[in-house]
Formats: C-alpha cells, sequence, structure tokens
C-alpha cells in the first residue's frame, strides 16, 4: 500500500515543486499589441543589393525579438519597384490600417477607430546626419500617413559593443577584453569616423569614449564628409603617442559610398574595421526605438532570469 505522500515502504519520493511565482520565474514573451503600427526602417543612400541585405537581416533581429511585429522597409531613395519608397511604404501601412477598421465595421465588430500612428519610422542611422533625416522628415511628409519619426539609433553602449567587434573582426583589437593576450596588429588609437558634419562626430564621441573604455586606447572621431577632418585627427592621436592608428566606421553601412572609406583609410594611413552593418544590435536598437514610441517593453531575447 502506499499514502499520499509516499510508498508504505517509506522510500523517499521525489514530488513535483509547486511553480513558485516569486522573483526567480521566468516573466511571460511579449508579444506586438494587436492593431499595432508597422515598424518601418527608413534606409538612406542609394539601394543597394546590400543595402537591402542589411535591412532585412535588421528588421528580422527586430522580429524576432517581438513576435507579431509589423516591420517593413522603405527607401529614401527608393523607386517603388525593386526598393520601395518610404513614401510609398508609409502610405500603404496607413492604407491597410483603414481597409482593416472598415471591414471589422462591416462585419459588425464593435471596434474603435484607429488612433495615434500608423506607422514608427526608424532611421538605419548611428548617429545624426540632417541632411539624411532632412530627407526622411520629407518622405514622411509626402506619404500623407499618420507617422511617428524616431530618434537615430545612437549613442548607445550597444554601439561600442559592435565597434569593438568589428574591430576585433579585422584583427586591429582585442576580441575580449578581459583575457590579458595581446594581438600583434591591435591598434593603440582609434578614429572613429562618421557622416553628418560637427553634430554627429559629438554624437560619436559618446559612442567613442565607451569604446575607448572597452579598448583601454584612445577613441577621437572624425567626419568623413569634412575635408581634412580625418588626417588633423589622424595626426593629433599621433602627436600624442598613438603609432598604430586604426580607422572604425560609425556607420551602419547604407548611408555612405563605400569608396568613402577606402579614401579615409588612405588619408589616415591605417587599416580599417567594417561598417556595423547587420551586427544584432542595430535590430535591437531600432526595436528599442519602436518600442520606447509605443510605451511596450518587450523581454529581451535570451535574457537572464533574475
Amino acid at each position: 500500500m502506499s499514502s499520499p505522500t509516499g510508498p508504505a515502504s517509506g522510500l523517499p519520493v521525489r514530488m513535483p515543486r509547486p511553480r513558485q511565482p516569486g522573483r526567480h520565474r521566468r516573466p511571460e514573451p511579449v508579444a506586438a499589441p494587436e492593431g499595432a503600427p508597422a515598424l518601418v526602417l527608413a534606409v538612406p543612400g542609394t539601394p543597394s543589393a546590400a543595402a537591402r541585405s542589411i535591412a532585412e537581416e535588421v528588421v528580422s533581429i527586430a522580429r524576432s525579438e517581438l513576435p507579431g511585429l509589423d516591420a517593413r522597409i522603405g527607401y529614401v531613395d527608393g523607386d517603388d519597384a525593386e526598393y520601395p519608397a518610404l513614401q510609398s511604404v508609409l502610405a500603404r501601412a496607413a492604407q491597410e490600417r483603414t481597409a482593416r477598421y472598415e471591414q471589422a465595421v462591416a462585419a459588425g465588430a464593435d471596434v474603435a477607430a484607429p488612433e495615434g500612428p500608423a506607422a514608427v519610422v526608424v532611421p538605419l542611422l548611428a548617429g545624426p546626419d540632417s541632411a539624411l533625416l532632412r530627407s526622411i522628415r520629407q518622405a514622411v511628409m509626402e506619404s500623407r500617413a499618420a507617422a511617428e519619426l524616431t530618434d537615430v539609433l545612437g549613442p548607445h553602449p550597444l554601439l561600442a559593443e559592435a565597434l569593438h567587434v568589428r574591430l576585433s573582426e579585422a584583427g586591429l583589437a582585442r576580441a575580449d577584453r578581459a583575457r590579458l593576450f595581446t594581438v600583434a596588429t591591435a591598434a593603440d588609437g582609434i578614429i572613429l569616423a562618421s557622416v553628418g558634419g560637427t553634430e554627429a562626430v559629438q554624437a560619436a564621441g559618446i559612442t567613442g569614449m565607451l569604446l575607448a573604455a572597452r579598448l583601454a586606447v584612445p577613441v577621437m572621431a572624425a567626419a568623413l564628409d569634412e575635408e581634412g577632418s580625418i588626417a588633423a585627427t589622424a595626426e593629433q592621436l599621433r602627436s600624442s603617442g598613438s603609432a598604430q592608428l586604426a580607422l572604425a566606421p560609425y556607420l551602419i553601412g547604407p548611408e555612405i559610398d563605400p569608396g568613402l572609406l577606402d579614401a579615409a583609410a588612405k588619408e589616415a594611413g591605417c587599416a580599417a574595421a567594417e561598417a556595423l552593418g547587420a551586427y544584432p544590435a542595430i535590430g535591437k536598437l531600432a526595436l528599442s526605438k519602436y518600442t520606447t514610441a509605443l510605451g511596450i517593453a518587450p523581454q529581451p531575447t535570451g535574457a537572464p532570469v533574475r
């Protein structure tokens, strides 16, 4: 015979533990609210297959972080065929929201008229660039859609992490700051290359301080679109004792002609890392801009249980 607590022999039995609702319980994953606006990634620069690849990977990361997210891509200089123009993507998002509401009303559903933006536009830019942001605002206005435009992605500690990884991939920095090993080609001075003039350089400088703390080497920001800025920054680093420099693009990629980076590296007389591209942090930051605009907070994928 057995008792409610175990067999009659008295041998211990592993019983199922009750589910604890305390601080160690993993939070339920958050999904995009029903009827939430679309996240529209605004891709600057000349549309290309490379730009599309980056943008598609960024929205894929965002979707994986927030299930049910309606994420779309609009090109600031798009042609509406292979590369959909930003204003057309926004207009379509607004039309589809109106159509869903009208269909629900026609079906007899008791639904409220849609309020707020039909889309949240997130610029695919690491730092401010007044000319590119002006083009994005113009496209939003031309769409005649109710859309909210967020800030650019940086400055942010995740971008410092991404820069560190790109430098390490190029053999220009240690991959892990916690390990005491050296890289023969590691730079002892970093030029953080941005576009957008003085404002962009100042913003890049904030992320540059975070990168300097990670690498324990001086980091100075410079403007790719200002003549002499790269060379002057390289000279300043060398005069302060840096002998082996590296160029770290504070850029996603589509916003600039790749030839400018090659020219800048030659001007500075140093090697260069790749642009940030579709590093996972870019997708997470794009989603963060979206969720902040809407006042929702998704549980990050793979977040540790506390």
